[in-house]
């Protein structure tokens, strides 16, 4: 067992006026199967990079270990090409042997190596590159998110082969994927940096209790504090008063009363200042104890949403309905029957390439009232009530770009209130100014569902929301969606989200 040390590191993007890392200090033992968690744009991915020496920093990180990151980076030319022939240049160290065998223990057979790249699942290839960093050696691990767009049946198979290993950080939003292959966990708070025994469960319940008692302590400093100004402002008006007493007198009125009282009066108002001034320090004392108290407490805005009410009750209704692919013999799917009510969250649950992407599809192109989009015909029954509104979240971000402000014109949006959405889940205000194309995968998915809670709508279409977006930013929707109860129809693999949201889920049945 050996350890990465990181010393007093700093590190920020050239242009930028904010640091990523400042001073951050930490150890890790590099047998640890380490959870690695922070708000979006934290810095995760980038420290990932640093340790993989993609950039020049200050301070130092010292380890004895050799690092091996996943994914790694396929060029579309690679990609044309079967795994087999490039994965040497992508990991010269790798043996053959050694890879089959981590691919067998992913429940994969040898033939996807010898397959085009390009033509296989996101599941498959995600087991190829992560066979292929477990067999490497005695490298440390670095893995970057390695569920998004897998489906269930891949994640599963994911979750069980990372928890059957260990020496790794691993990035992750899945609390799932977390809890099973996690025993300790790095995280990026608001203002600090954490390391805990534990995954994530017992840190984000360390974390609630300990959050609980800043509050508490917090609150305990605030009345301290009332308290304290209140005696130093009555105990100053004291001493004002008894100063003023000082010089004059009525004899008839004050007839106990000499000249020499004067120094007794002094000597008694100069007690009282003294006491003011040490109720002042006792407060710059709790002032100062209060500070940072609740500098880590994720600050969980109340999102809302304006959700519309149609007319009719029954607002999509699919009867024997498929779809075929131009080309092709058989439907993307076999016949599918349900209807969406209002009020219902309905999950498409299915694995990756079942056809839920693109039943979503034909539901947007009845909702508008054209003709059947070029590339596929279908059968049966796909209705959508009259007027029906809806507000889409695609999978995809590529199409994103130029300024937040653009975007807002081109969907009718209001620029602050946009903006007000994206600080409340937790996007830095310095980030509001960048052209979208340079927002991280998270923060692109936070401004397509921020744009979504702005539109009003009859009928919430999210597909894959919640690829990269962070753990607190999960939770917080969670609580919009259970709170306003909107109409839904969605795709999501994460299956605590989807547990805690659908009220009814389709099950996909491919040919």
């Amino acid at each position: 067992m050996s350890q990465i040390l990181v010393n007093d590191l700093t590190f920020y993007y050239e242009g930028s006026s904010d640091n990523v890392f400042e001073n951050v200090s930490f150890s890790i033992d590099t047998d640890w199967k380490l959870g690695f968690i922070g708000r979006n744009g934290k810095g995760k991915t980038t420290f990932l990079d640093l340790l993989m020496g993609r950039y020049s920093y200050r301070g130092t990180i010292s380890s004895s270990v050799a690092f091996s990151c996943f994914p790694c980076r396929v060029t579309d030319a690679q990609a044309e090409r079967p795994a087999s022939e490039f994965l040497s240049e992508l990991e010269p160290n790798y043996e053959e042997w050694r890879l089959i065998i981590e691919l067998s223990q992913l429940g994969e057979e040898a033939d996807i190596l010898y397959r085009p790249f390009n033509t296989l699942s996101h599941g498959e290839r995600t087991k190829i590159l992560l066979a292929l960093l477990f067999s490497c050696g005695d490298n440390f691990r670095l893995i970057d998110e390695p569920t998004n767009h897998l489906d269930g049946s891949s994640r599963e198979k994911v979750k069980e082969y990372l928890s059957a290993k260990n020496g790794f950080i691993l990035v992750s939003h899945d609390r799932d994927l977390l809890d099973a292959c996690t025993d300790h966990v790095l995280v990026l708070n608001r203002k600090s940096i954490d390391v805990q025994n534990g995954n994530f469960s017992v840190w984000w319940e360390n974390k609630q209790r300990r959050d609980s008692f800043a509050e508490a302590e917090n609150e305990k400093h605030k009345k301290e504090i009332r308290k304290l100004r209140q005696a130093a402002r009555q105990t100053a008006e004291w001493a004002d008063k008894s100063e003023r007493t000082k010089i004059g007198f009525d004899p008839i009125k004050e007839n106990d009363r000499c000249i020499s009282t004067r120094s007794y009066i002094g000597a008694k108002t100069k007690k009282m200042q003294s006491r003011v001034k040490h109720i002042e320090k006792r407060i710059a004392r709790d002032i100062e104890e209060q500070e940072g108290l609740l500098s880590d407490i994720e600050r969980v805005a109340d999102l809302k949403l304006s959700p519309l009410v149609h007319h009719k009750k029954t607002i999509v209704d699919i009867r024997d309905f498929t779809v075929t692919y131009s080309g092709c013999e058989r439907p993307v799917f076999r016949p599918l029957t349900f209807s969406i009510q209002q009020g219902d969250r309905v999950a498409l649950h299915g694995s990756n390439g079942c056809g839920k992407s693109t039943l979503i599809k034909a539901i947007l192109d009845r909702a508008s009232h054209t003709s059947a989009p070029s590339g596929f015909a279908t059968s049966g029954i796909c209705d959508t009530a009259s007027g029906l509104i809806i507000s889409y979240v695609d999978q995809d971000t590529s199409k994103l770009r130029g300024s937040i402000q653009q975007l807002c014109e081109e969907r009718g949006l209001d620029l602050s209130m946009l903006c007000t959405v994206l600080r409340q889940l937790g996007t830095e205000r310095s980030q509001l100014t960048k052209n979208i194309e340079n927002f991280s995968e998270g923060q692109k998915k936070k401004l397509l569902i921020a744009a979504s809670l702005l539109t009003p709508a009859h009928l919430y279409i999210w597909d894959e929301p919640l690829n990269y977006i962070d753990v607190f930013s999960r939770m917080q929707i969670e609580e919009l969606l259970k709170r306003f109860s909107p109409t839904m129809l969605f795709v999501e693999h994460d299956t605590t989200f989807r547990e805690k949201i659908a009220t009814k889920v389709i099950g996909f049945d491919p040919f």
